[in-house]
């Protein structure tokens, strides 16, 4: 696979046969795999902008680089509502794989 972007199955049966080296649970957090041949650039510096008015119980979730297919381009960061007050944001990263390129790992919550 190389610069592709594949749709994955929510179900973590399928999703583990169809992409054999990743999690059931892995999977059915993530709706598309993305390869990209080379590391990201280094991540911007980002000033968290203070909370929007009336916000219940976010969180900003950083800035990232993005693979096009082609180019990467910065996508910015931004507040979410959290699923439940002590949830915590583990922020999503690229890995580099042993066959070549990188693969976005999502980030996910911790309860």
């Amino acid at each position: 696979m190389s610069h592709e972007h594949l749709k994955r199955s929510r179900s973590p049966l399928l999703a583990g046969l169809l992409f054999l080296g990743l999690t059931g649970a892995a999977a059915a957090q993530t709706s598309t795999v993305v390869i990209a041949p080379t590391a990201p650039p280094a991540p911007r510096v980002e000033t968290v902008p203070p909370p929007p008015p009336g916000a219940q119980v976010t969180t900003w979730q950083p800035g990232r680089w993005a693979w096009s297919g082609n180019a990467w381009v910065w996508e910015e960061g931004h507040y979410v509502q959290r699923p439940q007050p002590a949830a915590v944001w583990e922020p999503g990263h690229w890995e580099p794989q042993s066959s070549g390129g990188y693969v976005w790992v999502d980030g996910r919550w911790r309860s």
